[in-house]
């Protein structure tokens, strides 16, 4: 080929490659990304379908089979959440089943291994006056002391056994015997026998038959008494051989796995439950293994805690306990909610039919609504199977520094790198406040994935972005109300559908009050508080402010009047507690135990933050309205100098509130002052955002984006992003952290966003612009709330 040919050829190939290109970037669009992630749905229904028929659906078997360590943050069973039993916890557990006429019997059966387990349990539940001494929690000494233990609380109708079975022998038939002679089984079985037995033989080859032969003449046994006793057979942990006395040397790890795995394969079908667990949680403290072979008191402390999670979850259910946890039933609400929404699957697979389908496009509406109630289907039963069943696995949270401070680097540094101008140039403009909800909110979910609240520093700054979306939120309803006319009855009920209807539809699918979503009870009451005084006449809007100034003034009565309601509201609790339990309204500012102090916690925190955010538009138009501030182009608000100060005034300010957030001592005391400084590193904020026109009028579009769906974020991530109602982690992919929550995240933020575009579609339906019509599905509405509202006590 010549050089003029060549030459010829180069623009076409540069136009070919920029069109590929730009091909490949118009692909990448939230549809697109929609379908990747039904994709990823579907391929991880099916990958937990397989780990279920693998590895069975009980996550008591879970819990006692496999684990990790998350670093260094504690113990992670395989595919649920463990409580962490406290002195209280246990007490408490132990008297719920005692009131119950259960028997709270415990029998620890083996050597000086099973024995250390006895004490440690016993232990857990000696409070004060122990009776035993504290050198005897762990014998190191098998010879010294073969006596069998007991502890008895009758108060806890608690009796806790050790008796000493170092072999395999009639031992174990003749307690089982006599067990049912007595009719006296016990609730727990702990067994765990073979060290002795390698010791007798020198680990033998011939003993390790007969060690397989006598577990397997003792199943039979097992097999009889399984439908009343638990029995859980604790495989042998591994040793440290360099500290191995000479009497233990012949017990090497070599022959311990030769041992469990003859038990295993014994055992591994059987109604008895290998303790696998053990063993593993025991290899990360081998090192604190006393000469080499007793185990260390974490591990004990932690096989303890199983034990616990096993006997206790399913009657006290924790929140943050979903290991040996069934499945609640569903409620009658929970059964008819999804019945109405299966039922608009049904309609909308009809509707695919050729002949429904023709019909269908003659009533586009109707074709649109029941299209977005079909979606909406799929969503809540995928929120459902998430997060009310143990289908897909939910993991403990933990908090560490990195894996707090690493995602928000990681988030911002995306942030910031995209970034365009924005169309305007007001302060405080569409795309900046978007922008803002966005990165708060992307805050607050790692803050909440992370468990960051152990943190006081970190609490204490969550609490500020808390009360900066609020004001947002009072900002946004009062420059509407201002601008516009049409703020009437219709804008009233549009504002509340657009708030709640998620809220509403997840309350009804998965049995949670009103009030379990706390953000959205208290914009929805701001919102309707705000509006409800600044709709009351005088009205007052920019249109009559310029034809009468006295409108001015009406606008600073109603902000006064707005902190002297909120003060006396805060002044008696007990006023504000007869005032919010009031039927039939009652039941939106209750929890399920009827409880109001979470709405008066969540209310007193923020309750001067919308009004705050109501009166600083208002200070704004005066300024504009007088040309204190021009921001109608892209220049600095102020003179060169000028600007220079109020910026370093800014970030003295944010610099000054947020370390009195990290030196304030008591989380309390930080509560009480943030409520009346909030306002300043806002304030603070939106100068540092505003006073340069370069930064007022460019804005990540990234940050923007997750400002749009925040709402649907904060709803969702709840049920399908953390799990057991935030107090876990969702986990699709097992023993893969990070790709776990890229994947688990990918799919939540491509859900929160269709949820977004239902509630956008069923809107006008919902709300439509005829009054009449709006006021007619307001009715129904609350005839449907009818049979919950008896049943929460609302009339």
């Amino acid at each position: 080929m010549n050089k003029r040919n060549s030459a010829s050829l180069e623009p076409l190939l540069y136009n070919t490659s920029e069109q590929n290109v730009t091909e490949i970037i118009d692909k990448i669009n939230p549809k697109n990304a929609k379908k990747v992630a039904i994709m990823l749905v579907i391929v991880f229904i099916l990958y937990h379908f397989y780990l279920h028929l693998k590895y069975g659906k009980d996550s008591c078997r879970w819990l006692f089979s496999d684990g990790h360590y998350k670093n260094d943050m504690g113990w992670q069973p395989y595919g649920c959440m463990m409580h962490v039993y406290t002195e209280n916890d246990r007490m408490l557990c132990m008297k719920y089943l005692a009131y119950y006429h259960h028997q709270n019997t415990f029998v620890f059966l083996g050597d000086y291994q099973i024995k250390n387990m006895y004490l440690t349990f016993r232990d857990h539940f000696i409070l004060t006056d122990k009776t035993s001494n504290e050198n005897d929690k762990f014998i190191f000494d098998p010879v010294a002391k073969q006596l069998n233990l007991s502890y008895k609380n009758d108060d806890l109708c608690l009796q806790a056994s050790f008796i000493w079975v170092p072999y395999i022998s009639k031992t174990v038939l003749n307690l089982i015997n006599e067990w049912k002679a007595t009719k006296s089984l016990p609730s727990i079985i702990v067994i765990g026998l073979s060290t002795w037995s390698i010791k007798a033989s020198n680990g033998s080859r011939k003993n390790l038959d007969e060690y397989s032969t006598n577990i397997t003449l003792l199943l039979h046994s097992f097999e009889e008494i399984c439908d009343k006793s638990r029995i859980l057979w604790v495989l042998q942990a591994p040793v440290d051989e360099k500290k191995l006395n000479v009497s233990n040397l012949m017990i090497t790890n070599e022959v311990i796995d030769q041992y469990n795995n003859a038990a295993v394969k014994v055992l591994k079908h059987s109604c008895v439950e290998l303790w696998t667990s053990s063993k593993l949680i025991a290899q990360r403290h081998v090192s604190n293994m006393q000469e080499g072979i007793y185990l260390s008191a974490e591990s004990l402390n932690i096989d303890i805690q199983l034990l616990l999670n096993m006997y206790c979850n399913n009657h006290m259910n924790p929140n943050d306990g979903t290991c040996c946890v069934t499945t609640e039933f569903p409620t009658y609400t929970q059964l008819a909610s999804f019945s109405i929404l299966f039922l608009c699957l049904i309609c909308r697979a009809f509707m695919s039919i050729k002949p429904f389908y023709t019909y269908s496009l003659r009533y586009s509406n109707f074709r649109i609504v029941i299209s977005s109630m079909a979606k909406l289907t799929l969503i809540m039963t995928f929120f459902y199977v998430c997060d009310r069943t143990n289908f897909f696995m939910k993991e403990n949270k933990y908090y560490l520094n990195i894996g707090f401070w690493l995602p928000l680097g990681y988030i911002f540094t995306l942030g910031l790198f995209f970034t365009e101008d924005s169309r305007y140039t007001k302060i405080m403009n569409r795309d900046q406040t978007d922008e803002w909800k966005g990165w708060m909110q992307l805050i607050i979910l790692i803050y909440q994935m992370t468990d960051a609240k152990v943190q006081l520093p970190i609490y204490n700054h969550i609490l500020i972005l808390v009360a900066a979306y609020i004001f947002l939120s009072g900002y946004g309803h009062f420059m509407y109300l201002w601008f516009r006319s049409d703020a009437g009855l219709l804008r009233f009920l549009q504002v509340l559908f657009r708030l709640n209807f998620l809220t509403v539809v997840l309350c009804f699918c998965m049995n949670r009050p009103y009030q379990f979503y706390y953000f959205i009870p208290v914009v929805t009451f701001w919102f309707s508080f705000l509006y409800i005084v600044f709709i009351f006449p005088p009205r007052v809007t920019s249109v009559l402010s310029e034809a009468q100034p006295i409108y001015y003034v009406y606008v600073i009565f109603k902000i006064i009047f707005l902190f002297i309601s909120t003060c006396i509201l805060y002044l008696s609790q007990v006023f504000f507690e007869k005032v919010f339990v009031t039927r039939p309204w009652k039941a939106l500012f209750v929890t399920t135990d009827d409880d109001i102090e979470n709405w008066w916690f969540r209310w007193k925190i923020d309750r001067f933050s919308a009004l705050y955010g109501a009166a600083f538009a208002f200070f704004l138009l005066i300024t504009q309205k007088f040309n204190f501030i021009d921001d109608n182009n892209h220049n600095n608000l102020f003179s060169a100098r000028v600007s220079f100060f109020v910026a370093v005034l800014a970030l003295l300010g944010l610099f000054a509130t947020s370390t009195y957030a990290i030196i304030c001592p008591s989380r309390f005391e930080y509560i009480d002052i943030q409520t009346y400084i909030c306002i300043l590193p806002i304030i603070c904020y939106v100068l540092l955002r505003n006073v340069s026109g370069i930064l007022r009028t460019r804005y990540s579009i990234i940050f923007a984006f997750f400002g749009r769906i925040s709402l649907e974020l904060f709803v969702s991530h709840f049920h399908i992003w953390l799990s057991a109602d935030s107090h876990g982690i969702l986990v699709l992919v097992p023993q893969f952290p990070v790709i776990n929550i890229l994947v688990v995240s990918y799919i939540y933020v491509c859900i929160a966003h269709e949820l977004h575009c239902i509630t956008k579609n069923l809107l006008p339906y919902a709300v439509p612009s005829d009054w009449k019509i709006a006021l007619r599905n307001v009715f129904f509405f609350f005839v449907l709330l009818i049979p919950t509202g008896i049943r929460d006590g609302m009339f």
